[in-house]
């Protein structure tokens, strides 16, 4: 678990932290993120919490949700205005 940083939203910090592990090929393109309950598990989160890191991530283009199936890293990172697709 994180150690949270009180002036900052937590969904804010758990989203870094989700953006630095794509970055870092923890999560390789089109390979699952935590889900919303994986990320409650670990971060001692709230599932509103969750489901806004997601949201979040969906918006920059890192990840897209597959309905039933769960979230991945996109490929390729879809490029500003484009929404990703497989």
């Amino acid at each position: 678990m994180i150690e949270f940083v009180p002036d900052q939203p937590r969904w804010r910090q758990v989203a870094e932290v989700i953006r630095q592990r794509i970055a870092e090929g923890t999560y390789a393109p089109r390979t699952r993120v935590p889900s919303v309950l994986q990320l409650q598990a670990e971060f001692g989160i709230a599932a509103a919490t969750g489901q806004k890191v997601h949201r979040a991530l969906r918006e920059d283009g890192l990840i897209y949700t597959e309905p039933g199936l769960g979230s991945f890293v996109a490929r390729p990172l879809p490029s500003a205005g484009d929404a990703p697709h497989e």
